[in-house]
């Protein structure tokens, strides 16, 4: 587990701008502030994923996600709370000022509260929601250790926190909470 000052440090170069490596409940994810759109744009270079696609978002708990959500019907919300926290990710409805760097060309955004320990205590220390998705450039596996992260991306991230993986073998599921269809097995 990362200590205090690692996640500080992190913290620290995320609110600089930076990009941050750190692991999730199945792989490495890079994660950025989500607002700052000269980091995302980085972010997406460096993966070489179009910005129409679009992103996840992580948090420690729904409140962190709410700036970016329209409000949630009940059903809609006691649908997405059976799974959360945990390894689902949700496409929901975006607000109509989230930046098309998060949305791509879709009226919803893709969100999850996570499971991991040391990406929620990220999302703490930073103080809302991060971008996460997976540490590879496109076409690639994704990466399940800090030395392969470190090995795709060759010092151009700002900062590596290293720490274990969740026990997922496979990246989060995405479903859509409109009706719960599977949208990408996990």
């Amino acid at each position: 587990m990362a200590t205090p000052f690692q996640i500080r440090h992190a913290t620290h170069a995320l609110r600089r701008g930076g990009i941050v490596a750190y692991p999730t409940e199945s792989v490495f994810g890079l994660g950025c502030n989500p607002l700052n759109g000269a980091a995302v744009l980085r972010l997406l270079a460096l993966k070489q994923r179009p910005i129409d696609k679009g992103l996840i978002l992580i948090a420690s708990e729904l409140v962190q996600l709410e700036p970016f959500l329209q409000p949630l019907a009940k059903p809609m919300l006691r649908r997405i709370s059976q799974r959360w926290p945990g390894p689902t990710t949700w496409l929901l409805p975006a607000r109509s000022e989230v930046p098309q760097w998060l949305c791509g060309h879709h009226n919803t955004l893709a969100v999850r509260v996570t499971a991991h320990p040391l990406a929620a205590a990220l999302c703490d220390s930073f103080g809302g929601a991060l971008v996460s998705t997976s540490a590879n450039r496109s076409n690639q596996p994704p990466a399940r250790s800090a030395l392969r992260v470190e090995q795709y991306f060759d010092n151009r991230l700002d900062y590596t926190l290293h720490g274990e993986l969740g026990g997922n073998a496979q990246p989060t599921e995405i479903r859509d909470a409109a009706n719960g269809r599977l949208i990408r097995a996990g």
